[in-house]
């Protein structure tokens, strides 16, 4: 399929997902988090066609795309608008297409705590769980909203410590791991709503 980034059997690239209704510097942050702790060769910027958890439809994507690329200048990462090429929504369709896409590829999917606490709302999240490892970032407020989540209840042993971190991409599913960062106190809902970023 035409437009798809590259990528070669046994590397490690993350996955950010998103509307990135904007992207902000909190974005860049947690993307050279991840670079760095989870020994990640790339980070894909999954910038997606709209948030099916989000009753307003985002910006157009040629404007969010751009807006990425001026706050994410790293050549390892890449903004992509992956999913609208796919024509898929969902997260787990999303995965599904990539693997059979990028046979052999090891793929992290990247979120913030606060997706964590919700993530139980995503369709088929248990099927992402068991079949990607994911890597989870504190954000600001939400570090206890996300330890009394289901899916940290249920998953708890297969969490996995933070001192192990790079290991990630090469644990087996089901494998999570959460990072204790510096955070940037940084939101798009903030940013649009003091007039900065219009849809």
């Amino acid at each position: 399929m035409q437009g798809l980034p590259l990528a070669y059997r046994g590397e490690a690239i993350g996955l950010l997902g998103g509307s990135f209704d904007p992207a902000h510097a909190g974005h860049a942050h947690i993307t050279r988090e991840a670079l760095k702790r989870f020994g990640l060769s790339r980070v894909w910027w999954l910038v997606s066609p709209g948030n099916p958890l989000k009753a307003q439809g985002p910006a157009p994507m040629a404007e969010r795309i751009a807006r990425a690329r001026q706050v994410m200048g790293d050549p390892r990462v890449v903004i992509s608008d992956l999913e609208a090429r796919l024509g898929t929504r969902y997260t787990a369709a999303t995965l599904k297409r990539l693997k059979a896409l990028y046979p052999g590829v090891r793929f992290v999917w990247l979120m913030g705590a606060d997706n964590l606490a919700q993530f139980h709302r995503w369709q088929n999240w248990e099927w992402i769980i068991q079949n990607v490892p994911i890597g989870v970032f504190a954000r600001p407020g939400s570090r206890l909203e996300a330890r009394g989540a289901r899916t940290v209840e249920e998953f708890a042993r297969y969490r996995l410590p933070a001192e192990g971190a790079a290991l990630l991409p090469y644990a087996a599913p089901p494998v999570w791991c959460f990072l204790n960062v510096p955070m940037v106190n940084l939101s798009s809902s903030a940013i649009r709503a003091r007039g900065e970023w219009k849809r």
